[in-house]
């Protein structure tokens, strides 16, 4: 009698809780430890986590995108493992074929997927809000009402009626969801990053503020991608300007043109009311025309020494420079004149 009690008790006390353990044991590694599609192996889903969302939302939003089979499966999972916190905010690319181990150890990671965009030496700042757009980071009408934000240029600490000229050109990532003010902070801070002391103190020798060297610079930038050339480019602008020239930049009066669809100049452009026209104008325009990069910086504080006043393009797309009008003109009627004529 007295053994039948003690196998009754080992049958309810030890053998029957490790008998339910196990099959818990089994049902959870069939729910969450096998993939949902295996086959799916190369499928990518991106999922955006919001702010403050609960875990339970989390789990909803992975079954309405297909990624998880039942929310509360997931849900009953990470609460028996004692994981069911917040979900950092953040977009995160799943795949059905993970296994639900796998996705909750990717959300639990923190480590959101990070979109990456491009700004080309010479972009201008009002073509950024449609790169934005195309890597599905912000809408472009959101990113130029942020551009246009009353007191952010002055918060920034720029004088100027635009940013044009301040972002960095480079490779940046961001993460979903993104303020649009934290994007333009983000391209200002590397635009700082990329005027170092040295150019500080050139710029002071030479009495030009930052402002008037990144016009300078964006000139140069727009002129030509080669640096034998924009160190050329750079001792014309400021020669010109030391002898009270005129620049007749056809790039910043181009920029001043808004309806401008590209081919050659007319008379009639050069005589734009545009204070960027700087055929009709005296001295730099009023802000640089593009987002320059550091060369074409470095090119407008350290041009090289010359007494070159102008410059044209001949038709293998060189520049050629001279220090005279004559020589400029004999120079133009030259590439003008047909071949054999």
């Amino acid at each position: 009698m007295g053994n039948t009690k003690v196998f009754i008790r080992y049958f309810l006390y030890v053998f029957l809780p490790c008998l339910v353990a196990f099959g818990v044991f089994q049902y959870l590694n069939n729910i969450f430890f096998l993939a949902k599609e295996p086959s799916a192996r190369n499928k990518k889903i991106f999922v955006e986590i919001a702010p403050k969302l609960t875990f339970s939302d989390v789990c909803k939003e992975l079954e309405k995108k297909g990624i998880i089979r039942a929310a509360r499966n997931l849900n009953l999972y990470a609460r028996f493992k004692g994981q069911d916190d917040p979900i950092k905010p953040g977009e995160y690319v799943l795949s059905p074929s993970m296994t639900p181990k796998e996705i909750l150890a990717r959300l639990l990671s923190g480590k959101v997927y990070e979109r990456q965009i491009e700004l080309l030496e010479g972009v201008s700042v009002w073509d950024v809000g449609e790169l934005l757009e195309k890597e599905s980071l912000l809408k472009a009408g959101d990113f130029e009402a942020a551009l246009g934000e009353p007191g952010l240029l002055a918060r920034a600490g720029i004088s100027s009626a635009s940013f044009e000229g301040y972002f960095a050109p480079g490779t940046y990532s961001f993460s979903r969801p993104v303020d649009p003010k934290k994007v333009i902070c983000t391209f200002l801070e590397q635009g700082e990053r990329n005027w170092p002391p040295e150019f500080s103190q050139q710029a002071d020798q030479t009495r030009l503020s930052r402002h008037e060297v990144l016009t300078l610079a964006s000139i140069i930038q727009k002129t030509t991608d080669r640096q034998d050339e924009r160190v050329l480019v750079s001792s014309v602008l400021h020669n010109r300007l030391n002898h009270g020239m005129k620049l007749e930049s056809e790039e910043a009066l181009i920029y001043g043109l808004r309806d401008y669809e590209g081919g050659m100049l007319t008379e009639e452009d050069k005589q734009s009311p545009s204070q960027y026209n700087t055929f009709t104008n005296y001295g730099l325009p009023p802000g640089p025309i593009c987002n320059p990069g550091m060369e074409s910086i470095r090119a407008a504080l350290f041009p090289e020494e010359s007494s070159y006043l102008f410059y044209l393009r001949n038709p293998f797309g060189d520049l050629e420079f001279s220090a005279t009008l004559a020589e400029h003109k004999a120079k133009l009627a030259k590439i003008l004149t047909p071949p054999g004529a």
